[in-house]
């Protein structure tokens, strides 16, 4: 799991800080289901909060690591149970995505 290091990662840790989960991945890991629902969240609002409620730390770990890989985005932030994941947009709509719109 590669964390964004950089000076925009703690502004973008204080905007994530507002969000409220989007997605939950629980028991049944990352179905195609989940990942669909986490690319279309990630088309729209580009940072989003998902909350992993899977188990053990190993096991957050490598669903959030698949969860990037297969959607092509990158973690920002991992506390506990919940992963900031970023995937900038080319085109942000700016109504929905969380990067151009005041919280």
């Amino acid at each position: 799991m590669s964390k964004q290091t950089g000076p925009d990662s703690k502004q973008l840790r204080a905007i994530g800080h507002k969000l409220k989960p989007i997605v939950t991945v629980a028991g049944k890991g990352l179905s195609d289901n989940v990942i669909t629902e986490v690319d279309r969240a990630l088309n729209d609002h580009e940072l989003i909060k998902i909350k992993l409620a899977v188990g053990s730390r190993e096991a957050r770990s490598s669903v959030a690591e698949e969860l990037c890989e297969r959607t092509g985005a990158e973690v920002v932030q991992s506390i506990g149970n919940m992963i900031l994941v970023l995937r900038r947009s080319k085109q942000p709509d700016p109504r929905l995505s969380n990067l151009l719109r005041p919280l």
